[in-house]
């Protein structure tokens, strides 16, 4: 996923400002997509020189609001049934577990019992995450809850193999 194809998908929901899309971005794709606010406006102005969307209003202080126009639609659409899944098979957390054993076995066992933190920690924030929200039936509520459910599951997983793990160590 690219943050081009996080920003086009937002628009495709309604117009929005460069500061309307950070929040919404914010509350539903930040847990999937990190971003900062200038990687979003330099994305934006991309976006806008090569047709994608286009300012449909400006405001006050500078203030543009952004709609996704056909070939925009067009790409997002091509984005999501023909581009092929990337999958990045890289783990820094699992890397190091090939190597635990040049640590002592404290400190292999402290080092998975962080992960196991760290995922029940990510997991609480999701549940407070998703009940801040005001869910609805529109497209992005939907699909957001069933991304949401997929971060829950993944950290409950991510939990109870670093417990189990951390069990194993001698």
């Amino acid at each position: 996923m690219s943050l081009r194809h996080a920003l086009l998908g937002l628009l495709s929901e309604r117009p929005a400002s460069g500061y309307d899309l950070l929040k919404r971005f914010e509350t539903s794709l930040a847990n999937v997509w990190p971003a900062t606010q200038s990687q979003m406006y330099t994305e934006l102005s991309k976006l806008s020189a090569d047709g994608l969307i286009t300012v449909s209003a400006e405001g006050p202080r500078g203030r543009k609001e952004y709609t996704l126009t056909d070939e925009g639609l067009t790409e997002l659409r091509r984005w999501l049934v023909e581009a092929k899944l990337q999958r990045n098979p890289r783990s820094d957390l699992l890397l190091r577990v090939f190597f635990l054993n040049v640590v002592t076995p404290e400190q292999a066992r402290a080092y998975l019992e962080g992960l196991a933190q760290e995922a029940e920690r990510e997991y609480g924030d999701l549940r407070r995450l998703e009940t801040s929200i005001d869910w609805g039936d529109d497209p992005l509520s939907v699909h957001g809850r069933i991304a949401l459910e997929y971060g829950l599951r993944f950290n409950a997983m991510c939990r109870e193999w670093a417990e189990w793990a951390a069990d194993r160590i001698g």
